[in-house]
């Protein structure tokens, strides 16, 4: 609403403000309501009890003159002005206003008087301008009725009888008004502050400076939302260093094979190239530059395919051994090559519901890594089932991985050589692959790992359960 302010505070204040106003007003009509409802009923009550004391004075039979005197008398002591008669038609001479005699006896109030029970009657008077409550007790013989007493009061006006109480409540309401706003800017204060803490800091993350940190201890809704902010804050800090890192790191995988790229074929374009074999040579390192940078423009894709929340894999009932038996056939003729020994134990009752071409993938990365980085002895896979999950066991007897690099090893572009030779390394996206597609299959991917001993990658996928 274009009239609110744009400050919460204020608009806190404008609440605090109406809350205290509307507090005191509804508390003040709501005692006024019920001292008037307390007021009347106490003089019903009393003109009820005087009148039934005084019927009490009636013996039967046609009233008594001695009774009549008896009322009269009594009528002039009491602030209540009471008559007796024997017809009701008589009140009217006896009233000091005007009255109709069917409006105040009708037919129900007749019954009623007959039965015994007094009558109540509320009315406002013109001429005494107040209401007037009135009493009317049956004298009765026999069932018969032989008269009545009929005590009427002038009901004082309510802001008459809380003249006293008005004074007193409107200094309790100063008092109490006083008492709110200074409790309500201590706590507008109390609530504001955290938030204008937190406005001061996501302005300083909308200009990049992630590093901001919100010291609030409280438990409520407020705290909750601070610890929220600091989480956020610190999510957005490592995800900006990671895209940071993330670019960096392809900067330097890019840089070194563009630049032999483009050094030798500056010197094919410059005619510094004089024998064929020279030449050759030089195509042979642009053509194996260029495939680096395909593989690693491969692997970057793939790895954004795979963390979209949009990648969908196509899964299958798979007979695991097969497919695992069929990817390392392609690895034989490298494994001989290098003069490894290669060992499979494959359990061939194992069916997965995967994605065949992914999890060859996942094969193909690791056992890429293990031919790379094992000279002597060989490399063992094994397949075998775990309650209800399967485990792929790939053992090789390379180099070995250090224990400080394990817990990274498996983060993009991450190397245990910092010197980042290309010789003994790919594009440092394989294990980070792997183990997303191993993660979209509800599976895991374990690394242990011995300097000089070995390496073993763990895979466990669940069981496809065949009825």
């Amino acid at each position: 609403m274009k009239f609110l302010p744009d400050s919460l505070s204020k608009k806190m204040w404008l609440t605090v403000t109406a809350a205290i106003l509307i507090t005191i007003l509804y508390s003040y009509f709501l005692s006024y309501l019920f001292y008037e409802k307390i007021y009347v009923e106490n003089v019903e009550k009393s003109l009820l009890g005087e009148g039934e004391r005084l019927a009490l004075e009636y013996k039967g039979g046609p009233l008594a003159e001695e009774l009549k005197k008896k009322i009269e008398w009594y009528n002039s002591k009491s602030e209540t002005e009471i008559f007796i008669v024997s017809n009701p038609r008589e009140l009217s001479a006896c009233l000091p206003f005007e009255i109709d005699y069917q409006t105040l006896i009708g037919q129900e109030e007749r019954e009623e008087l007959l039965k015994g029970n007094a009558v109540q009657k509320l009315g406002y008077e013109e001429r005494l301008g107040r209401k007037i409550m009135g009493v009317i007790i049956p004298l009765l013989d026999e069932n018969r009725l032989q008269g009545i007493i009929y005590l009427y009061l002038p009901l004082a006006k309510i802001s008459e009888i809380t003249k006293d109480f008005a004074y007193v409540w409107f200094i309790a309401a100063l008092v109490f008004t006083v008492i709110s706003i200074f409790l309500g800017t201590i706590l507008i204060k109390k609530l504001t502050k955290p938030l204008l803490e937190m406005k001061g800091a996501a302005e300083h993350v909308s200009q990049g400076q992630y590093n901001v940190h919100l010291n609030i201890d409280s438990q409520d809704e407020i705290g909750q939302l601070a610890r929220a902010f600091n989480h956020m804050s610190s999510s957005i800090q490592k995800e900006d260093e990671r895209k940071r890192e993330f670019l960096a790191n392809v900067s330097h995988e890019l840089r070194t094979p563009i630049s032999y790229v483009k050094g030798y074929s500056d010197a094919l374009m410059s005619d510094m190239i004089r024998t064929e074999y020279e030449r050759h040579r030089y195509l042979r390192l642009i053509h194996r530059e260029a495939g680096r940078m395909e593989r690693l423009v491969g692997d970057l894709l793939d790895l954004s395919k795979l963390e979209s929340d949009e990648y969908k894999l196509e899964k299958m009932p798979l007979p695991l051994a097969q497919l695992i038996e069929d990817a390392i056939e392609k690895y034989k003729p490298f494994v001989r090559e290098k003069g490894l020994q290669l060992h499979y134990d494959l359990d061939p009752d194992i069916i997965i519901n995967g994605d065949e071409d992914r999890i060859e993938q996942v094969l193909q990365n690791i056992m890429d890594n293990s031919l790379r980085y094992t000279k002597t002895g060989g490399i063992n896979i094994r397949l075998y089932k775990e309650k209800d999950n399967c485990l792929i066991d790939i053992a090789d007897t390379g180099i070995g991985i250090p224990e400080e690099h394990l817990n990274k090893i498996k983060q993009r572009f991450y190397r245990v050589n910092k010197g980042r030779t290309r010789s003994d390394g790919g594009t440092g996206l394989g294990l980070a692959i792997a183990e997303k597609l191993v993660k979209l299959h509800q599976g895991k991917l374990i690394i242990a790992s011995k300097v000089n001993k070995g390496t073993t990658v763990r895979i466990t996928l669940p069981i496809l359960e065949v009825d």
